[in-house]
């Protein structure tokens, strides 16, 4: 009798305990780009403009601090560009969060070359930035497209926007922006040429079609950390990469 009681509880205990929870970057056909511990599937490239200061191209400081992506400039002015090893991303949605330093200019890049020519979601968090906005990174025929842009501190933005786009409130910033915290930036291409529409948590900030074909439909992920000025003492941060196709 007690071997059956036995066996009872334990088919109890298989039945009634919870199933596993899918992480949540795997969810919605998320896949993490960023295991947490170590730059693996990414490397470092120094044949970018921002990272070709003087002699030195060695692409900056980048390492993994508290489970972020951290970058810096090893010696001033010399940035740099952690690009993913795999080149053939095309269509698709990338998610970051992200904790800069107010001071240091970065972007996410997308569809990129090893020499750093991409379609580039801004994360120009410094005085006179913008966040989100979208720009030709080292393209032959450049655009440059936002919504706000910054005062002297990441709490204040003034109310001003490139042609065609939605301008973003000052009284709404503190509702989009924790400042000091960590916050989701995402963005979306697609076709070619391609849409691109950007969000800053849930609010969106950038919605562009590009009028003409002006860039490969494929290409790298990359973390910029802009060259230029002195901004050794700064970081830029970025966790919880992923990205998921656009079917």
């Amino acid at each position: 009798m007690r071997r059956f009681a036995s066996c009872a509880l334990l088919s109890c205990a298989i039945a009634c305990s919870p199933q596993r929870a899918e992480p949540a970057e795997h969810r919605d056909g998320w896949q993490p780009l960023f295991d947490g511990r170590s730059l693996a599937g990414w490397h470092v490239s120094a044949r970018s403009g921002h990272s070709a200061t003087s002699a030195h191209r060695s692409g900056g400081r980048w390492r993994v601090e508290e489970g972020a992506i951290a970058g810096s400039q090893d010696q001033p002015g010399n940035g740099g560009l952690l690009l993913t090893d795999r080149k053939d991303f095309g269509d698709l949605e990338l998610a970051v969060e992200m904790r800069n330093d107010f001071g240091p200019d970065s972007g996410l890049f997308l569809r990129a070359t090893e020499e750093g020519v991409a379609y580039q979601a801004h994360v120009d968090y410094h005085a006179d930035g913008t966040l989100m906005g979208l720009y030709g990174e080292g393209m032959a025929r450049g655009f440059n497209h936002y919504a706000f842009r910054f005062l002297d501190a990441p709490d204040r933005i003034v109310a001003e926007a490139s042609a065609g786009q939605r301008v973003i409130e000052p009284t709404r910033w503190a509702e989009i922006w924790r400042a000091g915290a960590w916050n989701e930036l995402r963005v979306r291409i697609a076709g070619q040429p391609p849409r691109i529409t950007t969000w800053i948590g849930n609010a969106q900030i950038v919605d562009w079609q590009d009028p003409e074909v002006r860039h490969p439909a494929r290409g790298a992920i990359g973390l910029q950390l802009h060259g230029g000025g002195d901004f050794t003492g700064t970081s830029v941060r970025y966790r919880a990469i992923r990205w998921r196709p656009l079917l």
